[in-house]
């Protein structure tokens, strides 16, 4: 039997006008202190986020979830930021925020498996549910 390790997770959002506290999820960040990991998971639907909000600039969106994900993986290239040790990158990145890019309030849980968790938290908060046929 594999050990289960605490970890925290947020949903990453995208909230185009903050004041109307309107959002669309894109992404998940994952972060297992045991297994000495911290990652990102987004998809950003393009079509669904303009029929939201068509007037964001896609690219400069991509950028900032690029950044993002370069800071949850301690990529140099991101700043300052993305030096610190994986904990504080990670309390960094869900503080709340008021911005474009904001996450969810940080949930706990157990996993055997952190990028297997990932996956499956991705797939069930982000992706649109699979059609039946």
């Amino acid at each position: 039997m594999q050990d289960n390790h605490l970890f925290e997770y947020a949903v990453i959002r995208i909230v185009p006008r903050v004041e109307r506290e309107e959002f669309l999820n894109v992404g998940v960040i994952l972060y297992c202190k045991p297994l000495r990991f911290l990652q990102t998971m987004f998809t950003v639907d393009e079509e669904r986020l303009r029929a939201f909000a068509g007037y964001l600039d896609m690219a400069a969106l991509h950028e900032h979830l690029c950044v993002f994900e370069k800071i949850s993986n301690g990529d140099i290239a991101a700043g300052e930021i993305a030096k610190l040790d994986m904990a504080s990158r990670f309390r960094w990145l869900t503080a709340t925020r008021s911005t474009i890019v904001q996450t969810s309030k940080v949930h706990p849980g157990l996993c055997s498996d952190a990028l297997e968790t990932l996956t499956k938290l991705h797939k069930q908060l982000v992706l649109p549910p699979a059609k039946d046929q």
